[in-house]
């Protein structure tokens, strides 16, 4: 119990996203599990309910939640066994490639959903912060370079607005290997399929193309700047929450989907 202890303050001091879920009752009352992106500590005493709950614990994460949750004594439907998932969850970043006129507005519309949000650009006379007042941090650098080294988890946003091949490329080849829950690429449907050939020559796999969302945002006609990142926001928000983006008045089932009470850290 003394890692999982050790491993959350770890993980609190750092800032990274981590759920701790405690049995609260049933054949082992007190057992704890700790799940983040990078790994899971402990187990509540059956490995079928451990795997049902992480599951559940890290679709938390992304909203950073708490609730208590009940199921039977392998994870299927049932009332035998209650567990309470706390989610230690900081603020969720975005990084937003290229700075270009578009980008500002992005930035603008990210602060507003409340992400920290970072603009990177290797081109020192346009990643200002004259130019991006809004944004939390500035680099001048590769962007490819940066991400290298850059924080992401699944509830990070990824905004690629370069729409330069050697910027894109690269670029891509390294968000792709990341958890990020969004990436999305600026440009026309035939400047993607040409960033698709380019992708699959250097060896990514089509399942990992098909996490790109490109052209970005969802169809509303935006052409503005602030259109069009109203379209990236909307797509972000229904990704995030697993909702295919359509109109509400097609679509089916409840219009809010049930979140229990957020539990920030620090």
């Amino acid at each position: 119990m003394g890692e999982i202890y050790d491993a959350l303050k770890a993980a609190i001091q750092g800032k990274d996203a981590v759920s701790l879920i405690t049995q609260v009752q049933g054949p082992n009352p007190g057992a704890k599990i700790l799940a983040s992106d990078e790994r899971v500590l402990g187990t509540l005493g059956d490995a079928d309910l451990d795997r049902v709950a992480v599951d559940k614990a890290m679709d938390m994460l992304q909203h950073g939640t708490i609730s208590t949750l009940r199921y039977g004594t392998k994870g299927e439907e049932g009332e035998e066994v209650e567990l309470f998932v706390q989610s230690f969850a900081p603020q969720p970043v975005m990084y937003v490639f290229g700075a270009v006129n578009l980008a500002s507005a992005v930035v603008r519309i990210g602060k507003f959903l409340d992400y920290r949000v970072t603009v990177c650009d290797a081109r020192k006379v346009f990643a200002t912060k004259q130019r991006f007042p809004e944004a939390d941090e500035i680099v001048v650098q590769w962007p490819n370079e940066f991400l290298e080294t850059a924080k992401v988890d699944r509830r990070t946003a990824i905004c690629i607005l370069t729409h330069d091949p050697k910027f894109d490329i690269p670029l891509l080849q390294v968000a792709l290997k990341t958890k990020a829950g969004y990436i999305g690429a600026m440009g026309s449907r035939r400047t993607h399929q040409k960033r698709v050939d380019n992708l699959l020559e250097v060896g990514v796999t089509e399942e990992e193309l098909d996490r790109i969302q490109a052209p970005l945002g969802l169809d509303i006609g935006a052409s503005q700047p602030e259109e069009v990142a109203i379209a990236v926001a909307a797509q972000i928000i229904a990704n995030r929450n697993g909702r295919p983006g359509g109109s509400l008045k097609h679509a089916a089932g409840r219009i809010h989907p049930d979140k229990p009470v957020a539990e920030p850290v620090g």
